[in-house]
Order: structure tokens, then sequence, then C-alpha cells
């Protein structure tokens, strides 16, 4: 619905699985649950600037560029972990459509 809790101090119901349905001393710890929250009290989101757009695509751009061979791929790379691509990793030529290839220099990276 493209809004946010605002005003709404705490839930008006929760949404529980069926094994914590039964047991309403518990606390329900699954991601199968959710909140009921008033619409009423409820505000539009809160529109991103293009600064704060441009530093989201700037995080998203230094998760998916390998370090090594500075390709920036469709998807995050395991940089913690392996430190490179895949295809740096293990030492082959990568498939041209899984990285992202420009002719024209970006003058903007924006997500929106």
């Amino acid at each position: 619905m493209g809004l946010s809790p605002g005003d709404n101090v705490g839930p008006v119901a929760i949404l529980r699985c069926r094994l914590c349905a039964t047991r309403p001393q518990r606390s329900c710890r699954h991601p199968t649950r959710g909140f009921l929250l008033r619409v009423d009290l409820a505000r539009p989101k809160r529109v991103p600037t293009l600064a704060q757009e441009l530093a989201l695509d700037r995080a998203m751009a230094a998760r998916s560029t390998c370090s090594r061979c500075s390709r920036r791929y469709d998807y995050c790379l395991p940089l913690r972990t392996v430190g490179s691509c895949d295809p740096c990793a293990r030492g082959y030529e990568p498939t041209p459509g899984t990285h992202v290839t420009t002719t024209v220099p970006v003058t903007h990276r924006l997500a929106a």
C-alpha cells in the first residue's frame, strides 16, 4: 500500500504460525508471523533523495564489482569468502551475459 507504520505504537494483532497459535503464552519467532497495524495511523513512505540513491548505488556497485578484473556483475559477489568473482577464482573467462558491459561512459548510476 506504500505506507510506513507512522504513529502506530504497536500491532493490533499478531498473525502466528499453526504451531505457535496453539501456545499463546510463548512468543512466535518464525518468519511466518505478521503484524497487523492500523491503516488510519499509517503515513506514506518517504521518498529517498538523489544523494541517498547515489550512495545506495555506490554500495551495490562495490558489492557487485570484482576487485581483480573490475567487472560489474548483475548479482552480489562473495567478496568476504572468495575475494573475487567466480571466473577469477577458478581461472576461466566469464560468459558475456553475466557481467555488465557498457560502451558509453556512465555519468551516474542511480538505482531508480
